[in-house]
């Protein structure tokens, strides 16, 4: 954090000691200890008179940790929409093996169990494929290059951004129509494979 820094220069361009500090900002010298070394934060009563005390501006003060702040949250965000992004593939792959094993095995209990478990992972990989949506429209990356870029923690310049802007419009509608024909596709195995049950045929 850039803040820890920032107290302690702005207090030794005004020539006070931590003592003097605490005095001003009515806590103890060890909390200045605790902040100039990021083993506490201030909260926003203290970053108030801090900023008033040292005659800057709250975002003089906090600019630094803010964007540090939000470059962090920009990660993390990156690395959960990555972990959806997995959940969502391996949902889809069960799906499937379990439409396989509904239609290949000889125990009609376990046809019916496999054909409903069919429509769950489906059901699931659509509901999580629409978490990832949202993910995307929050942090404005829609392509895949985007999105790829996001996940792994980077941007794209602006020359770049600007030629995945082009391909977004299309995206979109390609993206809603994919997410609706697997949804379909899935419900239709589905009844597929009970009608054949129900008919003796498997």
């Amino acid at each position: 954090m850039e803040l820890s820094s920032r107290i302690k220069e702005l207090r030794n361009e005004k020539g006070w000691s931590q003592e003097i500090l605490a005095q001003r900002a009515y806590v103890s010298r060890q909390t200045i200890s605790n902040w100039e070394t990021e083993k506490s934060y201030p909260d926003v009563h203290s970053l108030l008179i801090l900023s008033d005390l040292f005659g800057v501006s709250l975002d003089e003060l906090i600019k630094g940790d803010v964007d540090t702040m939000k470059e962090t949250i920009t990660k993390n965000d990156g690395k959960k929409m990555k972990k959806i992004y997995n959940l969502a593939g391996i949902e889809c792959l069960a799906g499937v093996a379990s439409a396989i094993l509904a239609g290949a095995l000889d125990v009609e209990f376990f046809r019916l169990l496999f054909a409903m478990l069919t429509g769950v992972f489906l059901t699931a990989d659509f509901i999580t494929f629409r978490k990832m949506e949202q993910m995307m429209e929050e942090h404005d990356v829609q392509t895949y290059r985007e999105v790829i870029a996001f996940m792994n923690g980077e941007t794209l310049d602006d020359i770049e951004k600007a030629a995945e802007l082009e391909k977004r419009k299309v995206l979109k509608k390609k993206r809603i129509l994919s997410l609706v024909l697997i949804f379909v596709i899935g419900l239709v195995i589905e009844c597929i494979i009970f009608f054949l049950i129900s008919r003796g045929y498997v």
